[in-house]
């Protein structure tokens, strides 16, 4: 079902670029309080980290970050102080190599990768049986997260969970990047996605992972890469074992999965979003009972500022995140 929206884009970042790229660029959220480490081995052999915020027996959020972004990303950071102020505990997932040190092997993290989340509520689930576990994704992060969602169904003891900004339709996506002012943020991408390839190799090389350095070496040189098609057809699908950036992009993206979530979720799509056009939004006969669609018109990819006074923003998100989740938590 469609839910009426409560946002009001500030008045002064009415434009989608600067709802954008304002909190990117001079948000400085704080750290959370009660904050820990904690690095998990996944079955394969390697690790992803998990930072939590809060102890005891409170309910437990997930939460997923977007492409290159890490739980170091204001919105995360920000996002559990107001989950933590609610009562709510929180544990974002650093997608593999995003904690700030690579990972032990050649497979990344992408659109559709949805092993390591599994693995973390799997995880939390021997450890808290009983505890009420939701979960929250942004951009990238959201779409693994429709997708985990879709594919397991009624198998998940979820009680609630939000998608923000999601690229539903990856293809989609990834033209609309090589347009206008928005292929401002498909060239910082890329480059911070190759920057993040280099130092892979070099830390699989340093460690002494020389199959695995290998098969990034094979990949080519990644420096005349110019549009994510280029990108995760040359990279993504040769490390993940697609046939190519179609099967990728078919196989992937999250729309096709929402007529199999189980469990209550909120879709929070801004219509203006520069990373996406209208194309990827979904109709209602697209979606099972318990998704519900929040579009607003203004917002910009992962920004939702409110505010009256210039320079003193309001994350509308924080607010309607912990809003969600509460109305479905047993607290």
């Amino acid at each position: 079902m469609f839910t009426q929206t409560t946002f009001k884009s500030a008045w002064w970042l009415r434009n989608s670029h600067l709802q954008t790229i304002y909190p990117a660029l001079l948000r400085k959220a704080p750290n959370p309080p009660d904050y820990r480490r904690e690095r998990l081995t996944t079955p394969d052999h390697d690790f992803i980290d998990i930072d939590y915020c809060g102890t005891g027996n409170q309910p437990l959020i997930i939460l997923l970050h977007g492409l290159t972004g890490s739980s170091q990303s204001g919105y995360i950071k920000g996002l559990q102080l107001a989950l933590f102020k609610q009562g709510l505990r929180s544990a974002a997932l650093n997608f593999r190599g995003c904690s700030g040190q690579s990972n032990n092997r050649a497979r990344c993290y992408h659109s559709g990768e949805t092993e390591d989340i599994h693995f973390l509520y799997q995880t939390l689930r021997q450890l808290e049986p009983d505890t009420p576990i939701g979960a929250v994704g942004f951009s990238l992060g959201g779409n693994v997260l429709l997708k985990w969602l879709g594919e397991q169904g009624q198998n998940l003891n979820l009680f609630a969970a939000v998608a923000v900004s999601v690229p539903l339709l990856l293809g989609i996506c990834a033209t609309k990047l090589d347009n206008g002012f928005s292929k401002s943020y498909r060239s910082n991408l890329l480059k911070e996605l190759k920057t993040y390839m280099h130092n892979k190799l070099g830390h699989l090389e340093s460690i002494g992972h020389t199959k695995d350095a290998m098969r990034i070496k094979e990949l080519g040189d990644l420096s005349t890469i110019r549009s994510f098609w280029q990108y995760d057809d040359r990279v993504v699908a040769k490390l993940h074992g697609f046939k190519d950036v179609h099967d990728y992009y078919n196989r992937a993206s999250s729309r096709q999965y929402l007529k199999s979530i189980a469990i209550p979720t909120l879709l929070i799509q801004a219509i203006d979003d520069p990373f996406m056009t209208s194309e990827v939004l979904p109709d209602l006969n697209e979606i099972s009972p318990q998704v519900q669609l929040e579009f607003t018109p203004h917002g910009g990819h992962v920004g939702f500022i409110s505010g009256r006074i210039p320079f003193r923003p309001q994350y509308w998100l924080e607010q309607r995140i912990p809003e969600f989740l509460l109305k479905y938590a047993d607290l």
